[in-house]
């Protein structure tokens, strides 16, 4: 049951998850929920492009996982008129890989890069040209016989997604246009998320339903509609169910607390705060005492607890916070390796 529940939380979408994200995804603006200051950033930077009829400026959406990253570029070629080419960070390894897509591109097209930090630096090094001055010099021959052919390039839009911005290079960060920063959604927000999902399902859901699912969603849309499928599922097993006991039983049989957290944001708190007294906790230590990666705790586990209040980044490690402590039934008391 928990590693069903895991690929509900685990912030990269699973492969029979694609068309109902899909399906669920806004083509407008006007339809994106939440995010508000960005979506009005936006929608000055594309029209001012279409009035001039040149294509917009290259576009940074930087933020956590699972907030519409993905979405509001296939929105920023949807509303430029313009088609979308996609494209990872992770799957360009040598500087000719960007080279072959980068020449493939048509004029005006966007190109969406996701998770863009993680790029080879020698294909980041190519594109700095590339955004520019709309070509790339190609190496040609070797050694002494080596030569630097210019290829000239079709203007494009770049719009770029990445977790980790910090991880960009400065020339690359000051290449874009517009740097737009998604932060997590409020309850209120979600429940807006949440009931529009609801409608497209064709999916009976009361508003104290839709508000109990966003409040256990951790502020990130994309968990909202994957908690939500298995709402559905469990309306299709258990005929005749109020929609809210619905919302409470699927959640409590996928282990989703009233705060949102998971079997492993408990396991991990719980590690803390039992097997250490709070903290502090070295990152690589607690990922080898819970059997998880360090990078999954990082980048998953860790920003939702922080932001709630339950655990503190501190210069010797992860501790608890005494909201943290109690959370976890815990007494705050002297014995604390340290505290917070």
């Amino acid at each position: 049951m928990s590693d069903e529940f895991d690929a509900i939380t685990d912030p990269s979408a699973a492969p029979d998850d694609v068309a109902f994200e899909g399906a669920l995804r806004p083509t407008t603006l006007a339809e994106f929920v939440g995010q508000p200051k960005v979506r009005g950033q936006l929608e000055v930077l594309l029209k001012a492009a279409a009035l001039q009829s040149r294509s917009p400026d290259h576009i940074l959406l930087a933020g956590p996982p699972g907030l519409g990253k993905t979405t509001l570029a296939m929105i920023i070629g949807n509303e430029s008129g313009r088609a979308v080419r996609m494209a990872s960070g992770p799957a360009i390894q040598h500087a000719g890989d960007l080279a072959a897509i980068l020449s493939a591109l048509v004029p005006g097209e966007v190109l969406f890069v996701d998770e863009i930090h993680r790029m080879a630096k020698s294909a980041e090094e190519m594109l700095y040209l590339a955004m520019e001055d709309f070509r790339i010099d190609i190496v040609v021959g070797k050694g002494a016989g080596a030569a630097s052919v210019p290829l000239e390039l079709s203007p494009f839009t770049l719009v770029a997604a990445t977790t980790r911005s910090g991880m960009l290079p400065a020339p690359l960060r000051d290449r874009f246009g517009f740097t737009a920063h998604l932060e997590y959604y409020s309850a209120d927000d979600l429940s807006r998320v949440i009931a529009r999902s609801a409608d497209k399902l064709d999916l009976r859901l009361t508003a104290p339903a839709g508000d109990e699912l966003a409040r256990r969603s951790r502020g990130t849309p994309r968990i909202a509609n994957r908690l939500l499928r298995r709402v559905r599922d469990w309306q299709l097993v258990h005929e005749g169910t109020d929609d809210l006991d619905a919302v409470r039983g699927a959640l409590d049989l996928y282990d989703v607390d009233q705060f949102g957290l998971d079997r492993l944001d408990r396991q991990v708190m719980e590690t803390i705060g039992r097997r250490f007294r709070g903290g502090p906790v070295g990152l690589s230590t607690l990922a080898a005492s819970v059997g998880e990666e360090a990078e999954t705790i990082e980048s998953v586990v860790e920003p939702f607890l922080v932001r709630e209040g339950l655990l503190a980044r501190t210069p010797r490690g992860r501790a608890l916070t005494d909201t943290g402590m109690r959370h976890i039934g815990m007494d705050v008391g002297s014995d604390r390796l340290d505290g917070v």
